[in-house]
């Protein structure tokens, strides 16, 4: 379940984590600018995975779903379609409730205004710090996956749920961020909530969790 060591994408990645750190603490940047890029990094990861789900659709059409441990053959157009729907509900959920304790709505705007306006938030310094989550994520996550083959033999499901231990982490400290910045304590709060972050991301071995529950799974049904 834990790593043994980090790689250089891993390392990369821990880089993307702390550049907002070092922006609002040395940079004179705003800490509620910083936490705006940890909530538009769920977006970031839900694009790269629907594009990992769109190549493995492409090259192998379908694979197998797991309903009550009985596997059927369905088209990857299913699991991306599910995954935009069920992710991307996360995703409204979490920055609508960050955006309202954090007040950074305009007035008389509705709940899901930076959801669905999050590019009206981008300024030069939040471009900087999504520009290093991308690189991060494509050497981390979306090169890996090409390079490597995987998206010839990694199961679509495990694809799809590849971002949720890290989403469930990430909401958490987000919308606690939310809170802090409220009260005036972004910039000691950010700190802390990137170095949670950063060793939950680095340290867990979320996809062997996964791969775990992909073979119980297979067992289960093989055993019917």
């Amino acid at each position: 379940m834990f790593r043994n060591k980090l790689t250089g994408p891993d390392l990369l990645l821990v880089a993307a984590n702390l550049f907002p750190v070092y922006g609002v603490w040395f940079l004179g940047w705003n800490a509620t600018e910083a936490f705006i890029v940890y909530a538009m990094e769920t977006m970031i990861v839900g694009v790269m995975t629907v594009l990992k789900l769109g190549v493995a659709t492409l090259v192998r059409g379908k694979d197998d779903w797991y309903n009550a441990g009985s596997p059927t053959k369905v088209s990857g157009l299913f699991f991306i379609v599910f995954f935009m729907l069920h992710f991307g509900l996360f995703a409204a959920v979490q920055t609508s409730i960050f955006s309202e304790t954090a007040h950074i709505n305009p007035p008389g705007a509705g709940m899901f205004h930076f959801f669905f306006k999050w590019y009206t938030y981008i300024n030069t310094e939040i471009g900087y710090m999504l520009l290093a989550f991308i690189i991060g994520y494509l050497a981390r996550s979306f090169l890996p996956f090409l390079l490597n083959g995987e998206y010839r033999t990694l199961p679509m499901a495990i694809i799809m749920f590849q971002p949720y231990g890290r989403i469930f982490i990430q909401q958490f400290t987000v919308i606690a961020g939310s809170l802090f910045l409220g009260f005036g304590f972004g910039k000691g709060f950010i700190l802390v909530f990137a170095l949670a972050k950063i060793g939950f991301e680095t340290l867990v071995n979320f996809d062997s969790v996964l791969k775990k529950a992909r073979d119980t799974m297979k067992k289960g049904s093989s055993e019917e």
